[in-house]
């Protein structure tokens, strides 16, 4: 078993001072734990100690988190070779590790005090769900909080929780924010305020568990709610926190789909070199794989190189305290989306180029396909990214598209 120690994986990073710990590297070392751990993971849904505490160890679900609440606060490609490198051995856990840092990107939108509060624990693991239909009711001091919320990823290693809800005034109105549109507000609670609902049963990413949980009457006060639309609230400067939460989000998913793609790739040559199906030539030998795996190369490198360009550009320029704009907000989108088709590609390739090698239960595709077809079908993932980014391009952004 693989024991990781910061002091084995130092090196100075674009927009980290000092020469902390460098989390691809920690990620890399802790590969074979999570490779071994895998199948546990799947079938348990939750991640195993001593496993969880060696990615705590390894301040893996720190890397977006601000230096004011004892986090990292990465660049945005550190943190996608990091996802990148976790998922290559789990999809699952690199999914986790995606949504927990996700959601650290709270901090600058809450009071310092709550920041550190929340994320205080060195074990800190904050998992929600997306918006829905529910409300938080105004009331002195806080907000009373009701409802229940679903796919809320990593929430079995959470220690705390958040709701997103639009805000009802005492009067019955909504709250609205600067555009005229219903503020959507995020509400933090401790885990055990909540009543989890066990409903993930899913063909992929089984072991991220984004199943629901419900709150009744909770009240919650002020400060330990926030507003995550628009990075000009924010409390801590620097490039990081000025690219949206929306554009963090897609980078994520980005390096949880490069990393699966990676695998799958590098399993597929791993066995084309000793494959020979029945009354056909060795697989390595063929010109039309030798043609097919080499353009799929192409495809994944070029596609992860353009988004790294992008986010080390879009960091270049980005101002300390105003968000970055609409034309770096449509770039990082696009990036996103098309890295995270790519990889579909990419492995939907080496499905059905593997043939029945692809098809059992423990082979290096099976899960990765699953986990890959679940992770396609996530807000992240749509089609529909590419006519808004076109939209855009064409017509501006009237309607807040990229707020």
């Amino acid at each position: 078993m693989n024991h990781v120690s910061p002091d084995n994986a130092r090196r100075e990073t674009a927009g980290h001072d000092d020469a902390s710990p460098d989390p691809v590297a920690l990620a890399r070392a802790l590969g074979p734990d999570i490779a071994a751990a895998a199948d546990e993971i799947e079938r348990t849904q939750a991640i195993p100690e001593p496993l969880l505490g060696r990615l705590h160890q390894a301040r893996l679900a720190r890397i977006l988190l601000p230096r004011s609440a004892g986090g990292d606060e990465r660049d945005p490609w550190t943190y996608l070779h990091t996802i990148e490198e976790i998922s290559r051995y789990d999809g699952s856990v690199g999914w986790n590790l995606f949504v927990a840092n996700s959601a650290a990107l709270i901090a600058p939108f809450v009071p310092r005090e709550t920041a550190q509060a929340v994320f205080g624990d060195p074990r800190a693991w904050v998992s929600w769900g997306p918006p829905n239909e529910c409300k938080a009711v105004a009331v002195p001091g806080g907000y009373r909080v009701e409802g229940e919320w679903h796919f809320a990823s990593g929430s079995r290693q959470a220690t705390w929780m958040g709701a997103h809800c639009q805000v009802q005034e005492p009067d019955g109105s909504l709250r609205r924010n600067r555009l005229g549109r219903p503020v959507i507000r995020t509400f933090l609670f401790p885990k055990e305020q909540t009543v989890p609902i066990e409903n993930w049963n899913t063909i992929g990413m089984r072991g991220t568990a984004s199943e629901g949980y419900r709150v009744t009457s909770l009240f919650v006060p002020e400060a330990f709610s926030g507003t995550r639309e628009d990075p000009a609230l924010r409390r801590d400067p620097g490039p990081l926190y000025a690219f949206t939460m929306q554009g963090l989000y897609a980078v994520g998913v980005a390096g949880v789909a490069f990393g699966i793609a990676r695998a799958m790739l590098d399993d597929f040559i791993a066995l084309v070199r000793e494959k020979t199906p029945r009354g056909l030539q060795r697989l390595a030998d063929s010109p039309v794989v030798q043609a097919s795996v080499a353009r799929h190369e192409a495809s994944l490198g070029a596609a992860r190189a353009w988004l790294v360009d992008i986010l080390k550009d879009v960091w270049a320029n980005a101002d300390d305290i105003a968000p970055i704009g609409l034309d770096a907000r449509v770039r990082v989108r696009l990036g996103c989306a098309h890295a995270i088709g790519t990889a579909i590609e990419v492995a939907d390739y080496v499905y059905k180029a593997a043939g029945t090698s692809a098809i059992f239960r423990g082979t290096p595709f099976e899960r990765r396909f699953r986990d890959m077809h679940t992770l396609s079908q996530q807000i992240q993932s749509r089609d529909a990214h590419f006519e808004a980014v076109g939209r855009v391009m064409f017509n501006g952004d009237p309607d807040g598209l990229f707020l």
